[in-house]
């Protein structure tokens, strides 16, 4: 693809919502179509495959619930592309949207890391939009949503993606930009527009949506309390819920104490903030009696629901790392980085550590990081060695350099469509289980691309050691790469240290 029309790949997390079949369909129908699309199911308990045929050719990955950055995380992984456009379900894509989408990204200088789609939410021209249409409408004014956002591949690496520690969707796109923007990338918005109609929702939406003050406090915890004047956030109401609880808390007090006269003084106060509360959300709306009724029963409880889930995130997120946090295990692949490269050996006598391999391994143990190993052997599968060998081999690295606390084995041939072999992402998955550490805790050294693209899979970091067999384009698209062991371990200290930021080179 040429550099008028650059490499792009499209991202969509769903929960299984209806619209995703408009918006796939509406990719389908664009003029210029994107390198792979990626539709992530973050469905928990899923009693239907989901149902992507409006667009033939998506790839379906599962997630199982974790929230929408998780996904998003999972889905950038699974492409190779050098942008990623991340659009919700829910968005119906205008006609042109491709082409505008490709001349945002042409026009896009090397140190801008996402270009921003506009967003328009249609309300009903007929009568007042509800409290309801009114908060979606707010879209159209936020910075860096991921209902139609994009980002080069490159910086997604270097910040390790999103933080999946938000475990609903409005506060993680903000976080990733100010941690892209920390980094030293510039974030610009763009021509293209989608359209986000108003979803239906229940008559309890306005007190769900309160659990996103527990994000507010992760925000505040990761990046100070002027987080929202650099993500450019509305402060919102929040200040005004605090005294309306302090107000409610004395009102009960008030009558277990049977202080009467207190207890009224503090339901005055509380009424006439709660009324105002319902009042500034109800009048610009269509008064209709179902809004009415919804106002003033949610206006009740929103401040108390709030200001729990606001002290919740506090106490939850007090003395939170940045993401992903520290280095807590290091995976080691074996043929080529940890020792000479013979190719499918079943001789212990000639395993030959890599210079410098003992000294790297030992350091990291000295620091309490853990170690591992992760390794393809077809040659099981293949017929050429067998268990016992292998078992043999990795013994006598186990005397040499270890002994590892975790081996990760995978004996199948390449043509076995398992997901175990690098360059998928479970033998990494399954060492991160078995040393009880979260993969994005993880950082893999190996010497190919397909090490670097088992990491990605499964949401760790990676640093590359090329030697001989390492070709020049897996140099040049590794985030990381180191000139030996010691550079590689050097460079896992001092990102485990907080010294260095996610993608930075030794």
């Amino acid at each position: 693809m040429g550099p008028d029309k650059p490499a792009w790949a499209v991202v969509v997390p769903t929960v299984g919502r209806r619209a995703l079949t408009g918006l796939l369909a509406d990719l389908a129908g664009q003029p210029h179509r994107p390198d792979h699309v990626v539709v992530v199911d973050d469905r928990r308990h899923p009693e239907q495959p989901l149902d992507v045929s409006a667009y033939p050719g998506a790839t379906v990955v599962r997630t199982g619930g974790h929230g929408p950055a998780a996904a998003r995380n999972a889905g950038w992984r699974a492409t190779g592309s050098d942008w990623v456009v991340f659009l919700d379900d829910d968005v119906r894509l205008t006609e042109g949207w491709s082409a505008d989408l490709l001349a945002d990204l042409g026009q896009a200088a090397g140190a801008v890391a996402g270009v921003q789609g506009g967003i328009v939410v249609p309300v009903p021209a007929e009568r007042a939009p509800t409290d309801w249409e009114r908060s979606t409408s707010g879209l159209q004014a936020a910075e860096w949503a991921t209902a139609d956002m994009a980002y080069r591949r490159l910086a997604l690496q270097q910040v390790a993606g999103f933080d999946e520690r938000f475990p609903r969707a409005y506060r993680e796109d903000a976080d990733l930009a100010l941690r892209i923007r920390s980094a030293g990338w510039l974030l610009r918005r763009g021509s293209r527009r989608v359209l986000h109609p108003v979803r239906p929702e229940s008559f309890w939406v306005s007190v769900r949506v309160q659990r996103g003050n527990a994000d507010d406090a992760l925000m505040r915890a990761l990046h100070g309390p002027d987080w929202r004047r650099r993500a450019n956030c509305p402060r919102g109401r929040f200040r005004r819920h605090v005294p309306t609880v302090l107000a409610g808390a004395a009102m009960t007090a008030g009558v277990l104490a049977g202080r009467r006269q207190a207890a009224g003084a503090a339901a005055a106060v509380w009424l006439t903030m709660t009324a105002e509360l319902a009042w500034s959300r109800l009048a610009n709306g269509p008064r209709t009696r179902d809004e009415v009724a919804r106002m003033a029963v949610t206006s009740a409880l929103i401040p108390p629901v709030a200001v729990w889930h606001r002290v919740r995130g506090r106490v939850r997120h007090r003395g939170v790392s940045p993401w992903p946090g520290p280095v807590r295990a290091v995976l080691f692949d074996r043929d080529g980085t940890l020792v000479r490269d013979v190719p499918y050996n079943a001789e212990p006598a000639r395993v030959e550590p890599v210079p410098g391999a003992r000294q790297a391994v030992r350091r990291l143990r000295d620091v309490g990081i853990g170690v591992g190993v992760v390794t393809n052997q077809s040659g099981i599968g293949r017929g050429l060695i067998t268990p016992d060998q292998l078992d043999a081999v990795n013994r006598r690295v186990d005397e040499l350099l270890g002994p590892f606390q975790t081996w990760q084995v995978c004996p199948h041939p390449p043509d076995a469509g398992c997901d175990c072999r690098k360059p998928g992402g479970g033998m990494i998955r399954a060492a991160a289980a078995a040393l009880g550490v979260p993969a994005h805790q993880v950082v893999v050294i190996g010497d190919i691309g397909a090490d670097v693209r088992a990491a990605a899979a499964a949401g760790a970091r990676s640093v590359l050691v090329p030697n001989g067999a390492t070709r020049a384009d897996e140099v040049a698209s590794a985030p990381v790469v180191a000139a030996d062991l010691a550079a590689a371990v050097d460079y896992v200290l001092d990102l485990s240290a907080g010294s260095l930021s996610a993608g930075s080179r030794p």
